[in-house]
């Protein structure tokens, strides 16, 4: 650690695109603040954190190799914690306690202003880092003890470009060899997640699956017709084409 007019902080971002926007918005609003190390997964951060003892850790929460819940559990008051997180319906009742702060992506500049102001008073006032025991049991307790709520948003390529998408936009998923189709109203992008993790971290009443390679938002729905070969298919708003609803998924539209 250093003095506190010029504190050290470990970036723990996945996301590599992410972690370099937050460490610039970082050095513009906050040039007193070094970052020591980056991490890109659990792992990383778990060995910074052992070998920096850093002032600030800024931790995505979904990380591979191990989350930013179970690198918080190793923290134990060393460090204060700014949570970064895409899941805020839990997130936000959790850490809204004042002692621990949390950025939602994508990263809003105004939002990380605030995070760095109160992470300043603390650190001016010499308050302890939190004890995240509350915060970590709280986000543990929800039904499936996971943090998981619906996914807000995706990172997508587009030609050679970098895409944020939310998922509001998204008409439908679709599986596309190594890859997955994001088609919104304007166009269409790729991602390497595939069809069946979207499965698992989208709003399963938003999003419905009517086929083993297909994700349909069905607000985007604007119709259900059968083909000449009586084959159940989604019309839908804004786009031209028709998408197949397999025999296994056809009582999804029952009621419509």
């Amino acid at each position: 650690m250093r003095s506190l007019s010029h504190p050290t902080a470990v970036v723990a971002e996945d996301e590599e695109t992410l972690r370099h926007e937050l460490i610039e918005q970082l050095g513009k609003l906050w040039p007193e603040l070094t970052i020591v190390a980056e991490a890109a997964d659990g792992v990383q951060a778990l060995r910074m954190l052992d070998e920096y003892q850093p002032d600030l850790l800024f931790l995505d929460i979904e990380m591979p190799g191990a989350t930013g819940l179970d690198v918080a559990r190793q923290v134990a008051g060393r460090s204060h914690v700014v949570f970064v997180t895409a899941y805020d319906q839990y997130a936000v009742a959790a850490f809204d306690q004042g002692a621990v702060d949390y950025l939602l992506k994508p990263l809003v500049p105004a939002r990380l202003f605030t995070a760095i102001s109160r992470l300043k008073q603390r650190l001016q006032q010499g308050q302890a880092p939190a004890e995240l025991g509350g915060v970590l049991e709280q986000l543990g307790s929800r039904p499936g003890g996971s943090l998981r709520a619906p996914l807000r948003w995706i990172n997508a390529t587009v030609g050679q470009a970098l895409k944020l998408i939310t998922v509001d936009e998204v008409l439908y998923f679709q599986s596309d060899n190594k890859y997955t189709r994001v088609v919104t109203r304007e166009g269409e992008a790729l991602i390497r997640k595939p069809l069946k993790e979207l499965v698992d971290e989208l709003d399963a009443q938003q999003f419905w699956q009517i086929h083993r390679s297909t994700l349909v938002n069905a607000m985007a729905v604007a119709a259900v017709t059968r083909d000449f070969r009586g084959r159940m298919q989604v019309k839908l708003k804004h786009r031209d084409e028709a998408l197949l609803v397999a025999e296994s998924y056809v009582h999804l539209f029952k009621q419509m």
